[in-house]
């Protein structure tokens, strides 16, 4: 497993989030890789950390969803990858302590290159995605708890999110209503709702 850290939106290196590649064999019939060891995965990330699901999720071209994450006492780690299809994903940094607090970083996921982004607590999280058919599956530690969940507005001016929207070809984001009502960045931190 080659790991590499990622550089936010204004250059910087974000500490906590990495892009995963898996060693693939290929040849004639097909190819072979190890998508999961948890002995490899712990000492890549340098903790001990314990997946509590697995999620599935499938979308069509245009959907966005996010920016998803969960505040103590149940905050969640995630391990994204997309099996079929391609998305745009990304994270926003919501550490009020980090150096890079509001930053985000972003990636392109797909069935070809194979690369997992492994997003820790404290950071919101969500994704685009950009081909008809799209089946992204990730791992998360500790459990989904409605009373710790939070949404940052996906397109909130202060963190000003490029979503590439040109791979659309003009057809129009398909947001739920839940995610509509995502919160501005300054009310999620006048509500105490990020992580200290």
């Amino acid at each position: 497993m080659i790991f590499q850290t990622l550089k936010s939106n204004k250059g910087n290196l974000i500490k906590g989030p990495l892009l995963l590649s898996p060693e693939v064999f290929n040849d004639e019939r097909g190819f072979f890789y190890e998508s999961w060891n948890q002995e490899k995965f712990n000492n890549v990330v340098g903790s001990q950390v314990s997946f509590s699901q697995d999620n599935v999720s499938f979308s069509k071209k245009s959907v966005l969803r996010g920016m998803h994450y969960q505040i103590t006492p149940n905050p969640q780690s995630k391990l994204v990858r997309c099996v079929n299809g391609e998305i745009y994903d990304v994270a926003v940094d919501l550490r009020k302590n980090s150096p890079n607090f509001g930053e985000w970083i972003s990636v392109i996921l797909n069935s070809e290159n194979k690369l997992q982004l492994w997003i820790p607590e404290g950071f919101a999280h969500g994704f685009l995605s950009l081909r008809e058919k799209n089946l992204v599956n990730y791992k998360a530690s500790g459990y989904w708890d409605s009373k710790c969940e939070k949404t940052l507005n996906w397109n909130d001016k202060a963190i000003n999110i490029s979503w590439p929207l040109e791979y659309l070809n003009n057809n129009d984001l398909i947001i739920s209503e839940k995610d509509k009502l995502g919160k501005s960045f300054d009310e999620l931190i006048t509500n105490n709702d990020i992580f200290l």
